[in-house]
């Protein structure tokens, strides 16, 4: 084996290892990214179900928006109000 050979065997070499360890932390990042994804849609939907059970409450005001752009409490007439 010549020098030119074993250069060429080192380089392909060399490659190799750069292209599977760049694939391994490809894979790595992107099940992690799903994961950290998937957590975020449980607790968004966790949120969405809580909000939802809270505005059945009793206590909970209804704001709708009024004529003038400010947000009040829904069937209340505010005409006589200047």
């Amino acid at each position: 084996m010549n020098g030119s050979m074993f250069r060429v065997i080192v380089i392909i070499l060399i490659l190799g290892l750069i292209y599977f360890g760049l694939r391994r932390i490809w894979r790595d990042w992107s099940g992690r990214f799903r994961e950290l994804d998937k957590a975020q849609r449980d607790q968004d939907l966790a949120k969405r179900q809580r909000d939802l059970a809270e505005r059945q409450r009793p206590d909970v005001i209804d704001l709708k928006r009024d004529k003038d752009g400010k947000f009040r409490p829904g069937g209340r007439d505010d005409a006589d109000r200047s």
